[in-house]
């Protein structure tokens, strides 16, 4: 099988997964990146992101190529997110829940499957594979799809991707070749782009975003600690997603207002 027969494989089983999914939440159409396991941008985010950050061929000996998914929600869950500043929607919440669920369970699937096919792959967990002290990650799911061409990290520090930013990302490292990622051209971030833009830091209800760009994670955390205490029967539900709900939440806001501009 061709490299980009193998890309089109995965990509096909995991709109099918989704699609086939049963949950509550619902989803728009997934995206799926691939990245070379060895571009240098891997080495970097040990300096960027965390000095103990994982390369590729950590997670899996001979690595040649990671591949990152996105699950972007309904405008539905978006829209139940943004009605109330300080309170965390059901509909978020469950989504949350769901979709860690979802992509461990496609991941792990793909896992399977693609032994089945003599590749080898590995994954690190969706959420969760993080230090509760420092809140520092060994594996960034995120800045891995930047690598792969799915978006670019924005003012509110999510991605942002063409589909926006609300929704949940995985991936995994394989020892198959795979076609590269496609690289963003620019930011995705209005205020990023020069445009006046900080609706992200208005939507945080603790003040844990600036305009400088940093965040402050314990601030973030402690929200997102305080909010899933109401869901503690339903599982670990740490998440706030506020600044998730503003101009990009379902589309990359550059790509608009462009297109509104012209």
């Amino acid at each position: 099988m061709s490299p980009d027969e193998l890309a089109k494989l995965i990509a096909s089983f995991t709109r099918a997964r989704v699609a086939s999914a049963g949950t509550v939440t619902r989803y728009r159409e997934p995206l799926v990146g691939f990245a070379a396991a060895d571009d240098s941008r891997f080495a970097s985010l040990r300096s960027e992101v965390f000095s103990g950050h994982l390369l590729p061929g950590d997670l899996l000996h001979r690595a040649r190529s990671v591949v990152s998914f996105f699950l972007p929600f309904q405008p539905a869950i978006v829209a139940a997110n943004a009605r109330r500043r300080e309170e965390v929607a059901d509909e978020w919440i469950i989504a949350y829940l769901e979709t860690n669920a979802l992509l461990k369970s496609i991941t792990e699937e793909l896992i399977a499957t693609l032994k089945g096919m003599s590749v080898r792959a590995a994954a690190e967990p969706p959420t969760d594979n993080f230090d509760r002290r420092d809140l520092t990650s060994c594996w960034s799911h995120k800045s891995v799809a930047v690598i792969a061409g799915l978006g670019s990290i924005g003012l509110n520090h999510l991605l942002i991707t063409e589909a926006g930013c609300a929704g949940r990302l995985a991936s995994l490292v394989t020892d198959a070749e795979l076609p590269t990622g496609r690289d963003i051209a620019g930011a995705r971030c209005l205020r990023e782009s020069g445009v006046d833009c900080m609706k992200c830091l208005s939507l945080c209800p603790v003040s844990a975003l600036r305009a400088d760009g940093v965040i402050d994670k314990q601030v973030c955390w402690n929200r997102c600690l305080d909010a899933a205490a109401r869901f503690n029967h339903l599982g670990r539900a740490e998440v706030c997603g506020k600044c998730a709900t503003g101009p990009c939440a379902l589309q990359a806001p550059r790509e608009r207002h462009r297109a509104a501009s012209r």
